[in-house]
Formats: structure tokens, sequence, C-alpha cells
């Protein structure tokens, strides 16, 4: 997914998303997006299935150890950081890094932090991730 698309793709009925432009990206916010270890997962997760040319994982794809509505609001910090961007298709809701933006704006920050978290997962034996469906 480009961030372009989701900014100007049509969506269905009053279901589009806000998403910060790629000015109001703020280093402060996407470190705190990626601050927490359930986000930090999802992102790992989404950056490994977008180097397979995934066009967005739905929400459903994550099977995270949380309520549905503590998903909602790990998804909308990392929307509204600029970590991610969300579109609908349908009546899912499809999530993908906004990793052109990121690397635009803070260059080798998102590699780092994704190398750092795999590099401490080994170190601490956890999974590469959330759990999938």
């Amino acid at each position: 997914m480009t961030t372009a698309a989701a900014h100007a793709a049509p969506s269905t009925g009053n279901r589009a998303l806000a998403h910060p432009d790629r000015s109001e990206i703020r280093l402060e916010a996407v470190l705190h997006a990626l601050s927490d270890p359930m986000r930090l997962a999802v992102v790992r997760e989404m950056a490994s299935a977008q180097g397979n040319d995934s066009p967005g994982l739905s929400c459903s794809h994550f099977a995270l150890p949380v309520t549905k509505s503590t998903s909602t609001h790990h998804f909308r910090v990392l929307r509204e950081s600029g970590v991610i961007e969300q579109v609908y298709r349908g009546t899912a809701k499809l999530n993908g890094l906004r990793r052109a933006d990121l690397d635009a704006l803070f260059p080798g920050l998102l590699d780092s932090v994704l190398s750092a978290a795999d590099r401490q997962a080994e170190r601490l034996g956890e999974d590469e991730g959330p759990q999938t469906s």
C-alpha cells in the first residue's frame, strides 16, 4: 500500500481513516508508538509481510493476546503516529507500514529498531512477533 493511495483512494461511505500527512509525522510520536512491546511486535510482523509484497494485513490477521478494544487502541496509536496506514477494503481494514514516509523522514530508524527488536527477541528466546492466524 502506498501512502498516496491511502490518502487519495475513495472510501466506502464515511469509513475513511485519518492519517497524518508526511509533514506532520513527529519523531517522538513514532518512538512512542514503537515503545510498546505489542505495537512493536505488530510492526515487526508487518515489516516481514511487506517484504513479501503483501498488499497489507487485516487486523484479524493478528491474534494479539489482548482484548479487541486494546488491539484497536494499539492500531490507532500506530496509525495516528504515522507508523502505519489503514484502509478499508470491503469489510476488512488493511494495515501497512508507511516505510517510505518513515525512511524519508528518519533514514535508517525503522530498520535499526526492527533489527534491534530481532536481536532482542533472539537473545531472550522469544517468538518472531505476535501469533498470527
